[in-house]
Order: structure tokens, then C-alpha cells, then sequence
């Protein structure tokens, strides 16, 4: 059985005759002779039959060289289609293993790299992008929400709980109404979380202000996958540094170096859209500034616990206040009290408008105005060593044009087109000197007063307190949808 097995594999092969050489094909020849006459021979009379197997006998013993070399080719063969079965996968387990490759390349496509380069749209092509802190809303009396100094002055009173908004089918389908709003807000969150993974992972001393925010920029542009005014950067990158506490970034030119005994505010923004997300952190090196830190940090994350539906602005700021303040530092042997700079605040947020109207104080006195359910709030303190309060200082580096600007005529020619640049790229939202750098400006300074003479831009200047103080801040952006509150720029980090 096994020789007839062997014969019957290797015929085929000798009839292709793929890889015979001259030699083999004049052999073929001679063979092809010889079965003719063993044919005829079986036609003429059963005795020959013996004759006829003798001629096979010939013929066989003529081919075992053929055959031994065509055996060695089918060997060759063979482990080829083994390494092919292996790579490609037959039926059964090995199309299951090749299923299984596939699905760890879809997954590889879906990883970030390093440093971050793959937008997050095709991180999460499904546009189920991830949310952020759900909280339910603090508890309420008469639709008022109670800030923890009421708590104490009336414990007595009756709460409601808001635990009802995240049953209720009514807010359910509102909240699903709006969830495209809400997805983009997702998705400018989750390249801001990136993006500041990222930043942390590089930046130190030694480094200039410029290639900080240059580097941060480009990285951000990448991830929100920057279209004209659909998707990009919401405002210039915020650098300030130690007394300097907001609005400051480099022009070009400014040799200015991030140093080791540096407290440094991250600041930047990210928007889908017109779907801003707006959110900093501050950056130390010398643990002597952890404290500060601290006290910055708990009193946003206060700020963001008694935020919601119906809550007096106020009342935030006043928990805001009794939480910085209860802080003390100690920075080279000298004691200071964490302050809450009182003329900076958190805002809410609307389309292609960072500032939309609302302030959220971080100091108790502020407007009684409520907060409403669909709105989007920055939720910001600034904690100081020195008096508490800024003034502008320092070359101007941010501008934004008017939101409810209406039409003004411009005679300069060059202010004219310096407005439509800034249109066109900007719109409504924040845009430095080096933005305009970037797109190619040069020689607009005299339009660029112009346009602010005329009202039609706004200059925001840096903003610091006393020279040799020190200056925090932390800042998250808040949903305030029908359901719940939800922290929507909130990370592993902060």
C-alpha cells in the first residue's frame, strides 16, 4: 500500500514535468516508447504478459533517479505550504488564529503612539468617545442649593435629595436630545487629557517659554485634528509664571527660560465645533510648593463638588474662599496664608465663546445669579502668596475679537485685511501674536492697535499680582446636563 501510495503522489508530478531538465524530458521520451509496446504486447497474448512486466521493471529502474530527485522537490514543497498554512491559516483552528490576528491589528490601529500623533476621531471611530466625571447634583431645599455655611446655619431645614434627575425619563430624553453637544465636548477632553500627558512627560527646567508652548501647540493640533474653525485651539497656550497668574504667553522673541524654583500655569484650550474645553494646571519642580498646590487644587475640586442646577453663583464662591483659606505655606522659613485672588474668576462657557456672560467668583459676595441646567461652566481658582488680588503688566499677547461687535467701518487698508485673517482662522475665539506669525503676518502691529482702538478686537494683557509672590491655579470644565453634573475635562492627573 505504502509503494502505491508513493507512485500514485509522484505521477502527477513527472506528467507536469515543471522541473525537468533536457535530460529528464529524453528520458519521458523513452518511457512514453515503452508503454506503447507493453500496450500492444497485452493486446497480443496473455503470456507476453510476463515479458511486459519485465519492460516495467526496465522502465521503473530507469526512473528511480527521477524519482528520488522528484521526491526531494515534493519535500521542499511540502514545508512550504507549512510555513504558508502557518502565516495565512487553514480551516478550523488556523482560521481561528488568523481571525485572531486580525482583530489584534484593528487593535494596534486603535492605540495612541508616542509621542502622540493619531487624532482622537480615529482613536474612537465610533464617536463613542469617553466621558468624564458623572456626579449627581448637591442636595437641595425649594430649588435652592445650599453652600456648606448655610448647611450650618440652617441643618435643621429639610434637604432634597437630586438623586430623581438621573431616574427621571424626562431628563433621560433630554439628555440623550443634546448628546451630540456633548460628544463634542468629549472628544476636545480627551485630546486635552492627551495633550497634557504628554506635556508632563517632557517639560523642565532649562526649557524656553516658546518651544514649551510651540510643542504643546503642535501636539494639540494633531490630536484635535485642526479644520479651520470646526475642530482646533480654543485659546493661545497660558504660561504665566510665578506672580504672573493668567493670560500671559510668549511673542516672538521672548527669551524667557522655565526655571527649577519656576511655579508655572499650564492654561490651554481645545474645542470641537465651537465646544470649548477649559482647563490648566500648574507645574513645580521644588517640592517646597506642593502645599500651595494643594490648596489650589481642593478648592477647585470644591468649587466643582457644589456647582449645579439652581446653585447661586455666590454660594460657590464662598465655599471656594473657606476652603483656599484654611491653607497655610511655607515657602524658604516665611509662613503665608493661601489667598484667593478675588478679581479673577471661573465663566461660563458658550459656542465659540469662551466668556459667555456668567462669573463664577472664588470669593463670597458675588452675584446671586443661578446656574442653569444645559450650561457649560469653567470652574477655576487662583490661590496667592501675595496680596490677593492683579493688575495688567507685561507686553499684551492675547487678543479676541468682540463677540457682539457689530459692523465698524476701517479705513486702514492693512486693518482691513488683518481682519479678515483673524476671521477667517479665529472667529470669535482667542488667538496671540504668534498664531499670526504662524499664518504668515508680518508688520500688523499698527493694524492690530487699530483694531483694538476701534473696539472691534480686545487686548487681555498679563495679569499679575505683587513681584515675589506665587501664584496657583487648577481649572475643569463642567457639563451641567439634565442628569447629572459631569467633569468632563477630569483625568487620572488632576
Amino acid at each position: 500500500m505504502a509503494e502505491l501510495q508513493l507512485q500514485h503522489e509522484v505521477e502527477p508530478q513527472l506528467l507536469n514535468g515543471d522541473d525537468l531538465n533536457e535530460e529528464k524530458e529524453d528520458a519521458d521520451a523513452a518511457e512514453s516508447v515503452k508503454k506503447k509496446r507493453r500496450k500492444k504486447k497485452r493486446n497480443k497474448t496473455a503470456a507476453a504478459a510476463a515479458g511486459t512486466n519485465e519492460a516495467e521493471g526496465d522502465g521503473e529502474a530507469g526512473g528511480v533517479g527521477d524519482v528520488t530527485k522528484q521526491l526531494e522537490q515534493q519535500t521542499l514543497e511540502d514545508k512550504e505550504r507549512e510555513e504558508d498554512g502557518e502565516e495565512d491559516g487553514d480551516e478550523g483552528e488556523n482560521s481561528a488564529g488568523k481571525k485572531k490576528k486580525k482583530k489584534k491589528k484593528k487593535k494596534g490601529l486603535k492605540g495612541q503612539t508616542d509621542p502622540p500623533s493619531v487624532p482622537i476621531c480615529e482613536l474612537y471611530p465610533s464617536g463613542d468617545f469617553p466621558k468624564g466625571e458623572e456626579c449627581e447634583y448637591p442636595p437641595s431645599k425649594d430649588g435652592c442649593v445650599t453652600s456648606t455655611s448655610s448647611l450650618t446655619r440652617s441643618s435643621s431645614l429639610p434637604l432634597r435629595s437630586a438623586a430623581w434627575r438621573t431616574t427621571s425619563e424626562e431628563k433621560r430624553a433630554l439628555d440623550r436630545a443634546n448628546e451630540e453637544m456633548w460628544s463634542d465636548f468629549r472628544q476636545a477632553a480627551e485630546a486635552h487629557r492627551q495633550v497634557r500627558s504628554y506635556v508632563r512627560s517632557w517639560i523642565k527646567p532649562g526649557m524656553t517659554m516658546i518651544d514649551i508652548c510651540e510643542k504643546l501647540e503642535d501636539c494639540s493640533r494633531r490630536l484635535i485634528k485642526e479644520n479651520g474653525l470646526k475642530a482646533g485651539l480654543a485659546f493661545p497656550t497660558g504660561c504665566s509664571i510665578n506672580h504672573c497668574a493668567a493670560h500671559y504667553t510668549p511673542n516672538a522673541g521672548d527669551p524667557t527660560v522655565l526655571r527649577y524654583d519656576d511655579v508655572c500655569k499650564i492654561d490651554f484650550g481645545t474645542h470641537i465645533n465651537g465646544r470649548i474645553i477649559d482647563c490648566a494646571f500648574t507645574v513645580t519642580f521644588n517640592p517646597k510648593f506642593d502645599r500651595l498646590l494643594e490648596a489650589v487644587r481642593d478648592a477647585t475640586n470644591t468649587g466643582i463638588k457644589f456647582a449645579g442646577i439652581d446653585v447661586r453663583l455666590c454660594d460657590v464662591g464662598e465655599t471656594i474662599q473657606e476652603v483656599m483659606e484654611s491653607y497655610e505655606v511655607e515657602i524658604d522659613g516665611k509662613t503665608y496664608q493661601v489667598k484667593p485672588i478675588r478679581n479673577l474668576n471661573g465663566h461660563s462657557i458658550g459656542p465659540y465663546r469662551i466668556h459667555s456672560g456668567k462669573t463664577v467668583p472664588i470669593v463670597k459676595g458675588g452675584e446671586a445669579t443661578r446656574m442653569e441646567e444645559g450650561e457649560a461652566y469653567a470652574i477655576e481658582t487662583f490661590g496667592s502668596t501675595g496680596r490677593g488680588a492683579v493688575h495688567d503688566d507685561m507686553e499684551c499677547s492675547h487678543y479676541m475679537k468682540n463677540f457682539n461687535v457689530g459692523h465698524v467701518p476701517i479705513r486702514l487698508p492693512r486693518a482691513k485685511h488683518l481682519l479678515n485673517v483673524i476671521n477667517e482662522n479665529f472667529g470669535t475665539l482667542a488667538f496671540c501674536r504668534r498664531w499670526l506669525d504662524r499664518l504668515g503676518e508680518s508688520k500688523y502691529l499698527m493694524a492690530l492697535k487699530n483694531l483694538c482702538d476701534l473696539g472691534i478686537i480686545d487686548p487681555y494683557p498679563p495679569l499679575c499680582d505683587i513681584k515675589g509672590s506665587y501664584t496657583a491655579q487648577y481649572e475643569h470644565t463642567i457639563l451641567l446636563r439634565p442628569t447629572y453634573k459631569e467633569v468632563v475635562s477630569r483625568g487620572d492627573d488632576y
